[in-house]
């Protein structure tokens, strides 16, 4: 596998797996090889310049495009087999994860979670001139940008998580589907996750990192971006000063916008989504802000109805979409894409979200990690479809009587802590069936079968016997959030999650009550908000 490499700043050689912005330095972090090439979150001006990211975002338009345009093509029989013919299919787990499918709601509804991956493969001639770098051609892919997108069971809402590229995770273990290689459990760049069998193992590490069922990838190269962003006329931008992406050492993406809103596309689409000197703080960070206000823009232009409108144009980006996507063996035809693309435009934009996973520097700010209590609350919130603006409809605060004194209340006690990443903690089953009798529940049993969950959740098999669980729920000090309906019990059912691997006082008792609520640091960007990004002073003019 070969790999390309220039001297940075500090006169050491490095690997170059991207097209850099023009003048950026590509020097790895501090103790980390040339394999690492995820790490530099590092804050502009406080260390090395990183190389970009932005073209890659666009993958994420070239998505939405696909899934909201396709069915709209107009196209016969022969044409659809056409593009069914362009798509790569790729299988959806490498993992071993034993994180099952949510139970479906009371009106049989389930959430329906998609991870968008922006792969930087040059694997075609087309990608080659579009990511420049020829000589990496041969290196396996990185997955440089990832989005999780979480449509709610109601389809109501709308979801998107992503996560910086150099965030530092365990990745699980993965075997690759087509030469049977075995890629150990490992610390690494969630990007690297894409190099360990293919986009099945990226599923596997967010599947381990969140604790969320995935159903479906999506996965995107360079081919036909550029053509995507212009095939859409335009996505209107604002910046609160005049910025020049451009400094006298050649860094920045080329943006050149005077204060106000304006209409990017083509190459100029591609420079805002670059842009890391000039926004903010020139960093990723910031850079990744833009992107969710370009993303957020141009789903309202799509939704408005005013674009696309030539046929033409649709069945050329119909192409480019499907040549360019790898998606699960459960996505592989347009149909699929296009009832998908149906389950999406029902969610209403003002209930659309997108924020960034909480997080932290790491390593003296060379790379990112989730950030302790905000992450996980987040990743909390997607488990139990809670929608991250704050808007669900609140219940009526009833509770239900229990239909049965607590001594005669059956309940069975399951381990949920086999983790493949963190490994199960035998005998839980039977401490909190201890925990249980002590509180007077006599028929509380355990079951010895391991499954891995997230959450800690009481489970009820008939809407008469919720008032039994609620009571469980209450006894052990767990949020009312944690009890549900379910159609594979017999009997209240509590399984004891990842979130409680030791005691026997839940330990998140005490912040239940602000489980449902999206934490500050995620900066959330709602899909109506028609923000200006922020210029850094050192590059308006």
């Amino acid at each position: 596998m070969r790999q390309s490499s220039v001297r940075g700043e500090r006169g050491r050689r490095a690997t170059v797996p991207e097209p850099r912005e023009r003048g950026e330095d590509d020097s790895p972090p501090k103790g980390e090889g040339p394999a690492s090439h995820g790490a530099g979150h590092r804050r502009g001006g406080q260390g090395r310049p990183k190389r970009s990211r932005g073209v890659r975002i666009l993958r994420w338009t070239a998505l939405t495009l696909a899934v909201l345009v396709l069915g709209a093509a107009g196209a016969g029989y022969f044409y659809y087999e056409h593009l069914n013919g362009n798509l790569k299919k790729e299988d959806l787990d490498l993992g071993d994860s034993k994180i099952g499918k949510p139970e479906p709601n009371a009106d049989g509804q389930t959430p329906l979670n998609i991870l968008l991956i922006g792969s930087d493969s040059r694997n075609t001639a087309e990608n080659v001139k579009l990511g420049g770098a020829k000589q990496d051609a041969d290196r396996k892919p990185l997955g440089d940008v990832q989005m999780l997108v979480h449509v709610s069971a109601d389809r109501g809402n709308m979801s998107v998580v992503s996560i910086p590229r150099d965030t530092r995770v365990t990745i699980p273990r993965c075997t690759d589907p087509h030469d049977g290689t075995v890629y150990p459990k490992t610390e690494g760049a969630i990007n690297q996750s894409l190099q360990h069998g293919g986009p099945g193992c990226t599923v596997a590490t967010w599947k381990e990192l969140t604790g969320v069922y995935i159903d479906h990838f999506m996965m995107i190269d360079f081919s036909g971006v550029v053509s995507m962003a212009d095939a859409i006329g335009g996505v209107p931008v604002c910046v609160d000063n005049n910025v020049y992406s451009h400094d006298s050492k050649g860094h920045g993406s080329g943006l050149k916008l005077t204060k106000g809103t304006h209409n990017v596309k083509g190459v100029q689409a591609l420079q805002w989504l670059r842009t890391r000197y000039g926004f903010e703080d020139n960093s990723d960070i910031g850079r990744a802000k833009a992107q969710h206000m370009y993303m957020t823009s141009m789903i309202r232009q799509l939704k408005s109805g005013t674009k696309l409108s030539d046929p033409g144009k649709l069945m050329d980006l119909a192409e480019a979409a499907t040549d360019a996507l790898t998606v699960d063996h459960g996505l592989g035809t347009v149909k699929k894409l296009y009832d998908l693309g149906n389950d999406l435009k029902r969610v209403p934009t003002k209930r659309t979200t997108m924020i960034t996973m909480p997080w932290e520097y790491g390593g003296g700010g060379e790379y990112v990690l989730p950030k302790p209590g905000d992450a996980e609350q987040t990743f909390s919130l997607l488990r139990n479809d809670i929608s991250l603006d704050g808007k669900d409809k609140k219940k009526p605060d009833a509770t239900p009587a229990p239909t049965a004194p607590k001594e005669q209340t059956p309940v069975v006690v399951q381990n949920g802590t086999a983790s493949t990443v963190l490994g199960p903690v035998s005998g839980r089953a039977g401490v909190i069936t201890s925990e249980l009798a002590r509180l007077g529940y006599a028929k509380a049993t355990a079951n010895t079968v391991l499954i891995s969950q997230a959450d800690t959740t009481v489970l009820y098999p008939d809407e008469p016997r919720q008032g039994d669980a609620l009571a469980v729920a209450k006894a052990l000090k767990l949020p009312k959030s944690a009890v549900k309906s379910s159609k594979s019990v017999r009997e209240i059912t509590l399984v004891v999650g990842n979130d409680w691997r030791e005691g026997t006082a839940y330990p998140k008792a005490a912040a239940a009550d602000d489980g449902d609520k999206t934490p500050k640091s995620a900066d959330a960007l709602n899909g109506e908000e028609k923000g200006c990004m922020k210029v850094n002073p050192g590059y308006a003019f």
